[in-house]
């Protein structure tokens, strides 16, 4: 009889042992499904990743490396540069004509920083072979490269990559990334007719913001009591946002949308290697830092321009030049328009051909009210050099 009890017990510890195993494989079978779906979908991405980037690339006729370099720089060893242009292409001009916002950033890979410097468009610069104009103008007399150049130009430190797109672009890449986080320093209301009809709101504080309202409040000046430096600080917090946004490939969403949008409206030196780099790096940066480039208003035959103070321009060249562990001086840096190179009256270029001018802006001189900074009657002078947290 026990014999039998015996018997029963094991064969009722047989089945539950067989159940347990039966149960392990259907989950291990599941997770290796799993693994698989992952890893078709990353190759995927992968794939995908890699045919937009042959087909955004552009290679720009300098060469690979700066005129700033010995070498070219190598993402993985180096520290390096990357302007980020957004041009105003809403004619369809193929990513052509003028720089609406310009935003340099340098990485420092020992101590996973970044630091930011946008470049108001209507800074009055050299821009080599034209002379002294709006540097959003650059672009629209050389393109990439002469856009490069002068801001080179500008602060003496090499330019290593860039990445241009227009509206539409950036508008489906917030979209895709599921929107961005921003603490709007202001509230405002916005209003593009040719893209959204709708008046689009912006409140003051940390918000959420999809891509039509990334795109208003990057571009509005006109309400900010600080004009293009306002605007200038926004791009900035929007750019670190979108890198914190973007440190793992895994936050966008919509990647089959954006791919679409990107072949057609966005152009980079970057290679696939190169971006494959940067996602790594992404994900350890430690701090992203904005700086501002000081400067006041100048109204020159009519035209406004914002005039760069030479100490904030050397300020923040040496502050990049540290960060990017290169070897600079100040002594060397090309001269650029001040406050005494162009009076009232003087045309702040030599006439051009009407044919190699850059294309007529529709507000080339804010009103009274517009104007910017606020200060502009007192003769007081935006700070050298600010950080913004």
């Amino acid at each position: 009889m026990a014999d039998i009890h015996e018997q029963t017990r094991l064969q009722r510890r047989n089945k539950k042992v067989r159940r347990r195993r039966r149960i392990i494989k259907i989950f291990g079978l599941l997770g290796i499904l799993g693994v698989l779906a992952v890893a078709v979908a990353a190759g995927y991405f992968l794939i995908q990743l890699s045919s937009v980037t042959a087909d955004t690339q552009e290679e720009l006729e300098r060469g690979e490396k700066s005129d700033l370099r010995t070498e070219a720089v190598d993402l993985q060893e180096d520290n390096f540069s990357v302007l980020i242009m957004g041009v105003d292409d809403r004619d369809g001009s193929n990513l052509e004509g003028r720089t609406d916002a310009m935003v340099l950033a340098t990485f420092n890979k020992d101590e996973k920083t970044v630091k930011t410097t946008s470049i108001p468009r209507d800074s009055l610069v050299n821009i080599p072979g034209r002379g002294e104009d709006k540097i959003t103008h650059a672009h629209a007399y050389g393109g990439t490269d002469l856009a490069i150049e002068s801001v080179e130009n500008l602060f003496n430190i090499p330019v290593d990559y860039y990445v241009k797109l227009d509206f539409i672009a950036f508008v489906e890449i917030v979209d895709a990334l599921g929107g961005i986080e921003v603490d709007s320093p202001l509230a405002f209301t916005e209003q593009d007719s040719e893209s959204n009809p709708d008046a689009i709101q912006i409140e003051e504080g940390e918000q959420t913001l999809n891509g039509e309202e990334a795109l208003a409040f990057v571009r509005m000046r006109k309400q900010d009591p600080r004009g293009d430096l306002g605007r200038g600080e926004r791009q900035q917090i929007v750019i670190e946002s979108l890198i914190n946004k973007s440190a793992s490939f895994s936050s966008i969403n919509k990647f089959d949308d954006v791919f679409d949008s990107v072949r057609s409206n966005m152009r980079m030196n970057f290679t696939f290697g190169n971006l494959v780099s940067l996602q790594g790096y992404s994900r350890s940066l430690d701090d992203v830092e904005s700086l501002q480039l000081g400067g006041t208003d100048a109204t020159i035959n009519g035209i406004y321009y914002y005039q760069i103070d030479q100490g904030s321009r050397e300020e923040i060249s040496e502050t990049l030049t540290d960060h990017l562990e290169i070897e600079g001086t100040n002594a060397y840096m090309p001269e650029q328009p001040t406050s005494g190179s162009s009076s009232a009256g003087e045309a702040p270029v030599e006439e051009q051909p009407a044919e190699e001018q850059a294309p007529v802006e529709q507000e080339e001189q804010p009103t009274e009210q517009d104007s910017q900074p606020q200060n502009e009657s007192s003769g007081e002078q935006t700070p050298y050099f600010s950080t913004v947290e």
